[in-house]
């Protein structure tokens, strides 16, 4: 059970996730995985952030409210025994992330390794107060970060890429072990050590991946990832309001969402459960009863090919445009390759059998940067005549693993799209027919999801065009 910042972000919602362990723990062994409290994570980032800037009476300030928020979460979960034990941990670990934070605030400079290790306290801190808090409900608990759990990776701080087989072996004999013994381990998310025992952190969505890394180690039967929703969703509520839960879908189809930004998932931790053949489930902490969405190796069986239709916001579109790219080898790739030095991430391509022009979908946080790159390295070469940026723009992705092999899915979802007078400016799709992805208007994106949403029957009451 891997629980989210949402779940743990004051005393009442650790007492419910605890509530929760506990009520499973007499059926089943269970295996703990903390993200950090509420946003402590982003709070961090500012800590660190602010110190490099050298500003030590907002860095003082920031400390102050971290340490005083987990002192005040382990005073209201923890009985006066457990309160004691636990409570000098936590200082101590306090007095460690002061001493790293001071460091960045003197020598004003910040490494991706100092970073991973202050980030790291966030983990740290929720895990230990959920140790606690199972403590003082009468559960076996025990305390383990990623390292002592037996997560092991390389030193690609930021972004940590586990190894495998050595994390495996570490795993199913640390944790396995606690468990035969009758103990609950309750487990950092996101961090782990290195080799040498630096601590590194698995990047976005690090929580979900250390609990389905340590599902697949030991093997577990499940993986269940508690969070604020009740499960994956046929369109994003706040946009569609008689979107449904998805009870079932594929390892496939849940990536795919996730790479689209389906909120409680992200598409790297799902890797290791499916290599395993490990089901996850999403589960509500504010809605236990629900019976939330299992992701397992088959789909569910529909005579809807769609499942899902999802809207990407914050994206900018970049065409490239130059006659002699006609016939010119590697000029996609000399394009590509200025954006990668650029520290630009390329989310969608397409480009016309002309080959006259390339079309890139981009974060629009990075339009400027890419634009400027591209115009430095190519404009006015051979190659590159005009680099035309759009950031009105949005990418309406529809999903779904029956769309594979079903004739008319692209014509009947862009004839409902035409039927609204929406203009499709791109268009891409895979040779495995999981997505189609488009981009319009920004001003058509809401419009556009609802239509398709309506037109094959996605919502409450079931019924599409015919």
């Amino acid at each position: 059970m891997k629980f989210g910042g949402s779940s743990l972000a004051s005393a009442d919602l650790i007492k419910n996730a605890a509530s929760i362990v506990k009520k499973h723990a007499s059926e089943h062994e269970i295996v703990v995985v903390c993200s950090a409290s509420g946003d402590t994570t982003d709070d961090l980032l500012s800590l660190v952030e602010t110190a490099r800037r050298g500003r030590s009476e907002e860095v003082e300030k920031k400390l102050s409210q971290l340490e005083q928020h987990h002192l005040n979460l382990l005073e209201a979960i923890a009985d006066d025994r457990v309160r004691e034990e636990t409570g000098e941990t936590l200082k101590q670990w306090l007095r460690e992330l002061r001493r790293a934070t001071l460091g960045i605030l003197y020598l004003r400079e910040v490494t991706p390794r100092s970073t991973d290790y202050v980030l790291s306290f966030g983990e740290r801190f929720s895990t230990l107060v959920m140790a606690g808090a199972l403590t003082s409900m009468g559960l076996k608990a025990q305390y383990l970060d990623g390292g002592e759990a037996g997560i092991v990776t390389d030193s690609n701080f930021g972004e940590a890429t586990p190894l495998t087989e050595v994390t495996r072996l570490n795993v199913k004999r640390r944790v396995g072990r606690m468990l035969d013994e009758g103990v609950t381990p309750v487990i950092t998310g996101f961090i782990a050590t290195n080799e040498e025992g630096v601590t590194t952190t698995l990047g976005r969505g690090g929580s979900d991946y250390t609990a389905t890394i340590l599902a697949s180690s030991l093997p577990a039967d499940e993986v269940w990832l508690w969070t604020d929703v009740d499960g994956l969703m046929t369109a994003n509520p706040r946009l569609v309001q008689d979107s449904m839960v998805l009870r079932m879908i594929s390892y496939n189809e849940a990536i795919e969402m996730a790479l689209f930004g389906a909120k409680g998932l992200h598409p790297r931790a799902l890797e290791p459960a499916m290599l395993s053949k490990i089901p996850v489930k999403i589960k509500n902490t504010f809605n236990p009863a629900a019976e939330g969405t299992l992701i397992t190796d088959t789909s569910e069986k529909s005579d809807k090919p769609v499942k899902a239709v999802l809207l990407v916001n914050n994206t900018a579109m970049l065409t490239v445009k130059g006659p002699s790219m006609v016939g010119e080898p590697g000029t996609a790739a000399r394009i590509l390759d200025t954006l990668y030095k650029a520290g630009v991430n390329v989310m969608m391509i397409s480009q016309s059998i002309s080959e006259s022009s390339i079309s890139l979908i981009i974060r629009r946080s990075h339009l400027n940067k890419a634009v400027t790159a591209i115009e430095k390295a190519l404009l006015g070469t051979r190659i590159v005549a005009s680099v035309e940026p759009e950031d009105d723009v949005v990418v309406v992705a529809v999903v779904g693993e029956g769309m594979k092999g079903t004739p008319g899915v692209a014509s009947r979802v862009f004839g409902a799209v035409a039927s609204k007078g929406i203009n499709i400016r791109m268009i891409a799709q895979g040779s495995s027919e999981l997505n189609i992805s488009f981009v319009v208007k920004e001003s058509d994106g809401v419009e556009a999801v609802r239509t398709i949403h309506s037109e094959y029957g996605l919502g409450r009451n079931g019924e599409g065009r015919r």
